[in-house]
């Protein structure tokens, strides 16, 4: 069997035991249909969900112009007024020392955040305001507090260098941030904390988003206890429906926990009808290998159209990924993706990252956003063939002189587990690398907004 690609106008055959990652990537995203549907939520429940529709700015942000800092406002036209006067009245001086000429003025009055100053400013005169405060009617500029001199009774007037600020300086326009009738935010954006604090300064309530995707997940195997319970002989425990579950929870979608399977074709079956029915995206753990007891692969086969089954990646080689229908046979029901994942705990985390996550993204309706590389420096050998893709666990740093440098874990068995913990990136080795010795470059894909 073959699998096909078609991007680019392009036909491209592909071993499906061993598709490469960029083409699976690919694939995987091809078969996608984002959900169409959305609803309107409060504020307070729309982190992390995906905005439906672009936000447009009901309002001017901010809506006056006001100071940026603690000082005082006054019409800028003075400056040049008093820089001209210096240069007349000190002709025998040098143009340096002319520049350096004081303006004075008077303090008629004091200016607030909420409590703008209302009355009329004379030229010679200013206005002691605070951050945010309205700029008062005739002034365009702020002095920093920290550049005048105060004297007279109750500090009533200040002397400050003229040279000191430029006209305009530390005023913040109306509509500067945003405009009235603006795009705020675009459809497509995962919302994040500073996202609902802007559209509560923009004074509204709620926001529409796309509905949550639904995801199923369970593990299979003879062999897997739950936490708590006695461990047979031969038996582990499930750490991948754990693990999935967190991971589904980082990206804020309706997860379903269908528990564990054991490895009969037809409890597998009626599982995965079960879950092809509930949900729009099904995820399994083991069983796509090839072994006697893996029926994953073998059922998806049965139940739906197959695009892939192995991956030339490591770790998570053996992964599976196509639809499945509920009714049992292909166009019967309700469509569900599967993607059956590696059994081994670092590989089903390292398909997930780099695999599902992307396509459940996608799915949700989020815009693409590739999650960066950085370079680095690798501090130890790494061992690769060309032709397959490797993530590495890795232990990355920033030196003294900025760069990123890496080492990998003692260990890069796709079982342990608590190397996944231990490690901070992943070392990416391209398809087509070889190994690296140390002090070579490389790309990490750091952990800190992904995992």
């Amino acid at each position: 069997m073959t699998t096909l690609n078609t991007l680019s106008g392009c036909v491209t055959r592909y071993d499906p035991q061993a598709l490469p990652v960029s083409a699976a990537q690919a694939i995987v995203l091809q078969w996608v249909t984002p959900l169409a549907a959305s609803e309107r939520v409060p504020l307070a429940d729309a982190l992390a969900r995906v905005l439906a529709a672009d936000v447009i700015s009901p309002i001017d942000v901010p809506a006056h112009d006001n100071s940026a800092m603690d000082g005082y406002a006054f019409d800028g036209a003075a400056l040049e007024t008093t820089l001209e006067a210096e240069v007349e009245s000190a002709r025998e001086a040098s143009a340096r020392e002319a520049a350096a000429g004081t303006l004075t003025l008077n303090v008629a009055g004091k200016a607030f955040a909420g409590h703008p100053y209302t009355g009329a400013i004379a030229p010679d005169a200013c206005v002691r305001i605070m951050t945010g405060a309205p700029m008062p009617a005739g002034c365009d500029t702020v002095v920093p507090q920290e550049q005048v001199k105060c004297s007279g009774p109750d500090n009533g007037r200040i002397a400050f260098a003229a040279h000191a600020v430029t006209r305009g300086a530390n005023r913040r326009r109306r509509g500067e941030d945003l405009a009235k009738g603006g795009v705020a935010l675009r459809a497509g954006r995962v919302l994040r904390a500073s996202d609902i604090g802007l559209f509560a300064s923009l004074g509204l309530t709620d926001v529409e988003v796309k509905q949550r995707l639904r995801v199923a997940y369970f593990s299979t195997g003879d062999e897997l206890r739950s936490p708590g319970e006695p461990l047979d002989a031969g038996c582990i425990y499930d750490s991948n429906r754990y693990t999935l579950g967190a991971m589904l929870k980082r990206l804020d979608v309706e997860a379903i926990d269908l528990g564990m399977v054991r490895d009969e074709p037809a409890a597998l079956a009626a599982t995965l009808k079960l879950a092809a029915e509930r949900a729009d995206v099904v995820l399994t753990s083991g069983g796509v290998s090839v072994g006697e007891a893996d029926f994953t692969r073998a059922q998806l086969q049965k139940l739906g159209d197959v695009a892939f089954w192995g991956l030339a990646m490591r770790p998570g080689r053996p992964l599976a990924f196509g639809r499945i229908w509920s009714g049992g046979t292909p166009g019967a029901g309700h469509a569900a993706l599967l993607f059956g994942l590696p059994g081994n705990p670092v590989a089903t985390m390292v398909t997930f990252y780099q695999i599902v996550r992307p396509a459940l993204l996608a799915m949700a309706g989020a815009a693409p956003q590739p999650v960066p590389l950085i370079p680095a420096r690798c501090e130890a050998a790494v061992k690769k063939r060309p032709g397959r893709t490797e993530f590495q666990r890795g232990r990355a740093h920033r030196g003294e002189d900025g760069q990123w440098r890496v080492a990998p874990t003692d260990s890069q068995s796709s079982g342990a587990l608590s190397t996944m913990s231990e490690a901070n990136c992943f070392i990416v080795l391209a398809h087509e690398a070889a190994g690296l010795d140390a002090g070579d470059a490389v790309d990490i894909m750091l952990f800190d907004g992904l995992v």
